[in-house]
């Protein structure tokens, strides 16, 4: 089970973003990498391709992937950096953060 999930808020703590936060846009657990929106922007030239004509073209700014050791969970009660431990309940088992306690599902 992935700590790190979609729609989660996290924040950067190595590389040129450290110290900013965004939402989790998407996981790749076998890369073991992250897409943060805002955060770790690349510029891309894209040339129209014959057949695709919704294709954007020109210069694209978009997200490039951090490694998932880079960011860490933000705390939801004090907005924090926080380490992910998990626990069951009644075989269920749920994500809890290991700063305040608080439940992240």
């Amino acid at each position: 089970m992935a700590k790190i999930r979609s729609d989660d808020t996290v924040i950067v703590i190595s590389g040129k973003d450290k110290g900013k936060t965004g939402k989790v846009i998407r996981v790749e657990p076998a890369n073991q990498r992250v897409y943060v929106e805002g955060l770790n922007m690349i510029k891309r030239h894209q040339r129209p391709v014959p057949g695709r004509p919704n294709l954007e073209v020109g210069v694209i700014e978009r997200e490039a992937s951090i490694h998932i050791s880079n960011v860490a969970l933000v705390d939801p009660k004090d907005h924090k950096p926080t380490r992910v431990g998990v626990t069951r309940e009644g075989g269920v088992r749920k994500r809890v953060s290991r700063r305040s306690g608080t439940e992240l599902d």
